[in-house]
């Protein structure tokens, strides 16, 4: 038999060769930041355990969907030692309290979207480009930092999504650094169409710029994440509308798409995500007047009279 922590060094070796450098780093600062303080001498994992892990988790404030995720770390972990022989492997359920309101995604009001566009035309620059760029097409920060001019094809007006910019914890070594590597998934690399306004703007940005470029900053070096949020913090401010985390650009241009009736399978598409489920889980949300009219057709179409 060997400890968690045992198995855990031997799995994150095997785990090498076959996961991106950002997901094996944040496999590795799930351990050491929560599974190995906990379980790291342990040789026997059950349900009991894990439930009362999961529940101390979350009286810690941790989120539901970050505690499923250190838990599936666990699982992952549990299940190669067992495939070794080296633990006994114990399927665990943890149950979560019930969630009685639905998160709401942070979306940015419409009049405040127009307000702010207005303002990223009337004082463009390479830094307001990208917060214009992500509005105008649904594009995650990381995949922002790491735009090169190479990826703008003005003639055929399509912006490609290659790669991804992020800054990833060593929490071996304890210090951290910038990784560009390929998007979160392979649904991720895709083309983007931009409009004419858009196409206008990034042909004159781009005019005499080198094609290794990054578009953000107009130079060889980039600019990372958590600078680029700082930035959009200060225009908000600027211009008195209410903060909101950068990913809410990104679920902003969903939501208009889908409130201007853009067919569900295009946005996700556009959004690169996996599965259209994915799209339909956050962004598809029936109001009252919709559920009206559907109910009403369905009687009509019944054809009761009285």
């Amino acid at each position: 038999m060997k400890t968690f922590s045992e198995v855990a060094t031997y799995w994150m070796e095997d785990k090498k060769p076959f996961v991106k450098e950002t997901t094996l780093m944040a496999y590795q600062l799930t351990l050491h930041s929560h599974l190995l303080p906990e379980f790291g001498a342990c040789t026997a994992m059950t349900e009991d355990m894990m439930q009362a892990f999961a529940l101390r988790k979350l009286q810690a404030g941790l989120k539901q969907k970050t505690i499923r995720d250190i838990l599936m770390v666990a699982k992952m972990v549990v299940r190669y030692a067992a495939r070794k022989r080296w633990m006994d492997c114990c399927e665990w359920r943890v149950a979560m309290p019930q969630e009685l309101v639905p998160r709401r995604l942070p979306v940015m009001d419409i009049a405040d979207q127009r307000r702010l566009m207005r303002y990223l035309l009337a004082h463009m620059d390479s830094r307001n480009l990208g917060i214009f760029i992500s509005l105008s097409t649904g594009m995650r920060i990381g995949e922002l930092c790491a735009l090169c001019w190479r990826h703008i094809d003005i003639v055929h007006g399509m912006i490609r999504v290659e790669q991804t910019l992020s800054r990833v914890y060593d929490s071996e070594a304890r210090k951290s650094y910038i990784y560009i590597g390929k998007p979160k998934t392979r649904a991720s690399v895709r083309e983007i169409p931009m409009n004419r306004d858009m196409g206008a703007v990034l042909s004159l940005f781009g005019r005499n710029a080198n094609a290794d470029d990054f578009v953000l900053t107009n130079g060889a070096k980039p600019t990372e994440p958590r600078t680029y949020s700082r930035h959009l913090d200060r225009i908000l401010c600027l211009l008195g509308i209410p903060k909101l985390k950068f990913h809410g650009l990104r679920h902003s241009f969903a939501t208009r798409c889908i409130e201007n009736h853009c067919d569900y399978k295009t946005v996700s598409v556009i959004l690169g995500h996996t599965s259209l489920s994915t799209t339909m889980d956050l962004y598809v949300h029936p109001d009252q007047d919709q559920k009206k009219k559907c109910v009403n057709k369905m009687y009509k179409a019944l054809k009761i009279e009285n």
